[in-house]
């Protein structure tokens, strides 16, 4: 199926909108004399939370810069990718410039915008669950360090920037350019072989150090596999040893469970797993990650999706195409209308450094807004 994410292309980051919460305690002294205590100041009184930017009709505060900030970071701590130090540097200037964007073109908002991206943002959040699983739209959430009400949140602000920027630009996307672009983009549309097949592994390297395990260990992990095997074998329910025996955080939680085509998984696991009948178990498999056993739930066949199940798809990507093309210039003009100020001193200087940057030669061609995924 069209696999365009309908936010990869959008030129704007969605604010959190939540706070990151931490605990202060005031500690103070004895008085010395018999005049009452001053009370002890609060935690927004010690750390106000104070507005970075404002425009007309909107005002960021700095906990919404921090929330987003902090998110985006942690993301890529949990992916084992720290941020590299030159997007770093200049991640919370951007992210501002990206939520004032987002403020601005909702400004132009109407009861009608935000009624229609909210039935969006609903759509979105069923064919999530649709597509995961509760199960596993949960864990998503947990990755993405947000809670289901704050990726509405999110998902519906998006919407009505689309909206809005679609009204606004006058973008028409017809039903010729839809059927032009599904006939040129066959391979587009059509889905491969996949299975569905769940796993136990038992991992050959150390957990916490990430080196091969002593002929001893491997020796042990092999016979428990061999253990698990005969249990699988005999009827035992494979998501619930999988549940409690397999060291693959990534599908332990969800009972080993992965649906995957070819290239997708080592040779060997995908070997192993399309060579399987439904409800077959495999004999152990021996990977660069260890010992597995594989059970196939489902043969996929490939499936080639028609026009008209594709046209809505294709119409969010053409949109968010045209949207790309032409909102900057858009956002730059609604920017100097919302006579936006910058009233953190930092952040000010980071767009004074940007600027001047902006009038060096530029050394090679100018790369599109890029934003990840909530």
């Amino acid at each position: 199926m069209f696999k365009k994410s309908s936010y990869s292309s959008l030129p704007l980051l969605v604010a959190a909108g939540w706070l990151v919460a931490g605990t202060v305690t005031a500690q103070t002294a004895a008085p010395s004399s018999a005049a009452p205590a001053t009370p002890a100041a609060k935690p927004a009184e010690l750390f106000p939370d104070t507005v970075v930017a404002k425009g007309k009709g909107f005002e960021i505060k700095r906990s919404q810069l921090d929330d987003e900030v902090i998110r985006i970071k942690s993301q890529f701590l949990a992916r084992g990718t720290p941020l590299p130090a030159d997007r770093a540097a200049m991640l919370e200037r951007q992210v501002l410039d990206q939520l004032i964007q987002l403020q601005i073109v909702k400004t132009k908002a109407t009861v009608e915008d935000r009624a229609a991206a909210q039935k969006q943002a609903d759509k979105l959040l069923e064919e999530a669950k649709g597509q995961l699983g509760e199960q596993g739209f949960d864990m998503r959430l947990k990755a993405m360090g947000l809670t289901k009400d704050q990726l509405m949140d999110k998902w519906l602000d998006g919407e009505i920037a689309k909206i809005v920027l679609t009204r606004e630009l006058k973008i028409n996307i017809t039903d010729d350019d839809i059927k032009k672009f599904y006939n040129d983009n066959p391979s587009q549309f059509e889905d491969p072989e996949m299975v569905r097949a769940s796993h136990i592994l038992l991992s050959t390297r150390d957990q916490a150090t990430n080196t091969e395990l002593s002929d001893a260990q491997k020796a042990a992990k092999h016979k428990l596999a061999e253990d698990l095997l005969k249990r699988a074998r005999a009827g035992e329910d494979f998501a619930k040893l999988a549940s409690q025996y397999s060291e693959d955080p990534g599908s332990k939680d969800k009972g080993g469970e992965y649906k995957f085509p070819r290239g997708q998984m080592v040779k060997e696991f995908e070997d192993a797993a399309f060579a399987l009948k439904p409800g077959q178990v495999s004999d152990i498999v021996t990977t660069q990650f260890g010992y597995h056993i594989i059970k196939l739930s489902e043969k996929i066949p490939a499936k080639k999706h028609d026009l008209a199940e594709s046209s809505s798809k294709i119409r969010d990507y053409l949109v968010q195409t045209a949207l790309q093309k032409q909102g900057p210039p858009y956002l730059e003009q609604l920017r100097k209308q919302a006579d936006v100020q910058i009233l953190d001193e930092k952040l000010k200087a980071a767009e004074e450094t940007a600027a001047a940057d902006s009038l060096q030669p530029a050394a090679g061609a100018a790369n599109g807004h890029s934003t990840a995924k909530p």
